[in-house]
């Protein structure tokens, strides 16, 4: 039986392949309606800006749960495991309301806000129960943690890909169950509490270091830059497919390209110890930036060209994710890195909010050759922040 002072090697072989898994089903709940959204188009006549507005919806209540959680120190008053699990069950809930009511706009975009304030007890919770059993640092494990969040994101177009013969509600019951098993998972894991375990609450002094900390400040600033692009990218992937694609393989595509940060991630993480973090993190932005800026001869390129530059763009767009919060969290101070963390998640999908909002409005206006190199804005100046 080790113990809560035990090192990595001491942890059973099980623990982060658990933990993965849970990872992907709980937020397996995070583009369950985008991927749904074709369907509902031509059922309940919905505007192509409401994929923007409903993901919008979702990334507020996340940034509004990441608070409250830290503010409450929910996780560090209660068993995180509990948490992780009740916020599973809670967003499965949620997504099964909000299949009944899909035909009720209004209620929908509640659903939608309150299943990312649930995601904040799965996401950020997660992590937690991570750095607990892991805890001299998460090293590699953070690019599989962070990859199974992407995996789990994208989950939603495989799922829909999968049952594409079937009702959309069967996605909707899919993703309410996979949610409730990922939390199941959790709680079959035993608790372990760090030794010498004290709650830290919300510091909001953190805020002034985030900005006059020239080493805090860098991976911050990447950070925004990265999150300018990344769930932006996610929303209008369906879009660029469709410019090919039509139906099920737009699905598969979608999962395809989305899952394939993961892969990002996890090749990223094994990378750090040769060339570190800041090298991986910052060529996986500038490259994911180039993405954006190829888009107008890319959309007009030979299928081959097309596919290998969307499932380049897939996989560094969110490949650097893991890097930015490893860098941020070993810079700043001990006392101040949770909240630092905190708040650099909340205005990064803040920032994605706002580009998702624009790019979806520009889109309906403005051809995506011209809307796509507009991404390229964020990954420019983190590079330079990064520089």
């Amino acid at each position: 039986m080790s113990h809560p002072s035990d090192t990595a090697a001491d942890v059973p072989w099980y623990v982060l392949p658990a933990l993965v898994v849970a990872q992907f089903a709980g937020t397996s709940l995070w583009f369950a309606i985008n991927a749904i959204v074709p369907d509902l188009q031509v059922s309940l006549q919905w505007p192509a800006t409401a994929v923007g507005t409903l993901t919008a919806a979702l990334q507020f209540g996340f940034i509004v749960g990441t608070l409250l959680f830290a503010l409450a120190m929910i996780a560090d008053r209660f068993d995180p495991r509990w948490v992780f699990f009740l916020s599973s069950l809670g967003g499965a809930a949620l997504t099964i309301v909000a299949w009944l009511r899909i035909d009720h706009y209004v209620v929908l975009l509640m659903c939608r806000f309150l299943t990312g304030l649930c995601l904040a007890g799965i996401y950020p919770v997660g992590m937690k129960i991570a750095a607990q059993w892991f805890p001299k640092g998460l090293g590699h494990a953070l690019g599989w943690l962070v990859g199974a969040l992407v995996l789990g994101s994208a989950s939603a177009h495989g799922l829909r890909a999968v049952t594409a013969s079937l009702p959309w509600e069967t996605l909707m019951v899919a993703v309410a169950v996979l949610a409730v098993a990922g939390g199941l998972l959790v709680l079959s894991l035993r608790q372990r509490v760090p030794a010498q375990h004290r709650p830290v609450a919300l510091t909001w002094s953190a805020f002034g270091v985030m900005w006059t900390n020239r080493l805090v400040r860098r991976p911050v600033l990447g950070y925004f830059g990265h999150m300018w692009e990344l769930y932006t990218v996610w929303v209008l992937l369906p879009f660029i497919l469709g410019t090919r694609l039509a139906g099920e393989p737009v699905l598969w595509w979608s999962f395809a390209i989305m899952g394939s940060g993961a892969l990002g991630c996890v090749i990223g993480g094994h990378l750090v110890a040769k060339v570190g973090g800041v090298r991986v993190a910052t060529t996986q932005l500038g490259i994911s930036g180039l993405c954006c800026l190829l888009a107008p001869l890319m959309l007009q390129a030979p299928d081959a060209l097309f596919y290998a530059w969307l499932l380049v763009w897939g996989i560094t767009v969110a490949g650097d994710s893991p890097q930015f919060s490893a860098l941020t969290a070993s810079r700043a101070p001990s006392h101040l890195v949770g909240s630092i963390l905190t708040m650099t998640n909340s205005i990064g999908f803040a920032i994605s909010i706002v580009s998702i909002l624009l790019s979806t409005q520009l889109a309906q206006h403005w051809p995506l050759e011209v809307v796509l190199p507009l991404l390229a804005v964020g990954p420019a100046l983190g590079v330079w922040a990064m520089r």
